[in-house]
């Protein structure tokens, strides 16, 4: 699982944003609330194209109600380390369905179009995060 001391140790300090792309989401993956551009870390790119073209394949796009985020260089919530957000290698959808610490409410189809794509989710650790999903490892 990648972690804020691995990101630290390979992307370095996150507010140099060295790795950081303006992602001009290509028309066909403007799905829903996904935005047209999108902040974030250039190796997000491909896995996060794989994961929406899932998303459209499998029809599990119609379950993306909010697009909650990606980059945003803040301390992980109750921790002193930096959340994953901070080198724009995490994304949060449907926040509101999914909070932090409750029960997760996306299907696992729809958790799997990520997942299989490069992404591990916070729906399955030991404090939920559903809404989170983070690249698995930095390639």
């Amino acid at each position: 699982m990648l972690t804020a001391q691995k990101c630290l140790k390979i992307l370095g300090d996150p507010s140099h944003e060295t790795d950081m792309v303006l992602w001009d989401v290509p028309t066909e993956l403007e799905i829903g609330v996904i935005p047209k551009k999108v902040y974030c870390n250039k190796r997000m790119v491909g896995p996060l194209t794989a994961a929406f073209k899932a998303l459209i394949k499998t029809g599990c796009v119609s379950e993306l109600k909010t697009w909650d985020g990606c980059f945003n260089i803040r301390k992980k919530r109750g921790a002193s380390t930096a959340s994953l957000h901070s080198w724009g290698v995490a994304i949060d959808v449907n926040a509101a369905w999914n909070r932090f610490g409750g029960k997760p409410s996306l299907s696992a189809k729809f958790v799997k179009c990520f997942t299989d794509n490069g992404f591990d989710w916070g729906g399955t650790w030991s404090k939920p995060d559903g809404m989170h999903f983070q690249l698995a490892d930095l390639g």
